[in-house]
């Protein structure tokens, strides 16, 4: 046993049972989706009550589908615009890094007004929104998603922090 796993086991042993099931459970499923060293995400869901595995899921969810999927061969075949442009001997490496920095672009600002949880420039309006953690059920949590926005860069499957969508 090394010292990693010793650390872990005394600070599981060292909280109350149901934390400590919890925490167990939350290193299943991060492992699960791969993810190397959660132990700060399960401390801070488990101590902080964050909903760290829904914002994990959620944000690598959307570098998935909405950025790398443009990664895909075949991706750009569905843009007439980038038809024309290939036709016209644009390079499709540059193109596909285009779109993709163009998709994050568009995923950010979209968490950043989500985070924001109203329009600041509807004066006298009164309406807002919050994204919220649901359960096996669908049925919330009471656990709100915030500051979505900020972590983005550090979901990047590919481990580079988006730096491949600038170069």
């Amino acid at each position: 046993m090394n010292d990693q796993q010793s650390a872990w086991l005394e600070w599981v042993k060292g909280l109350p049972p149901t934390q400590g099931a919890a925490a167990e459970w939350l290193r299943v499923q991060f492992g699960v989706l791969g993810v190397a060293d959660p132990v700060d995400l399960i401390k801070s869901e488990v101590l902080e009550d964050l909903p760290q595995l829904a914002r994990f899921v959620l944000l690598r969810s959307l570098w998935r589908g909405a950025i790398d999927a443009w990664s895909e061969p075949g991706s750009l075949d569905q843009l007439p615009a980038a038809q024309r442009l290939l036709a016209a001997g644009a390079d499709e490496e540059d193109l596909v890094r285009l779109v993709r920095a163009v998709a994050y672009e568009a995923v950010f600002v979209t968490l950043d007004e989500l985070d924001t949880g109203a329009e600041v420039n509807a004066t006298g309006v009164d309406a807002g929104w919050v994204v919220m953690e649901s359960g096996a059920d669908g049925s919330p949590t009471g656990r709100t998603l915030a500051g979505l926005h900020e972590d983005l860069l550090t979901m990047d499957p590919g481990g580079r922090e988006g730096a491949d969508l600038w170069e």
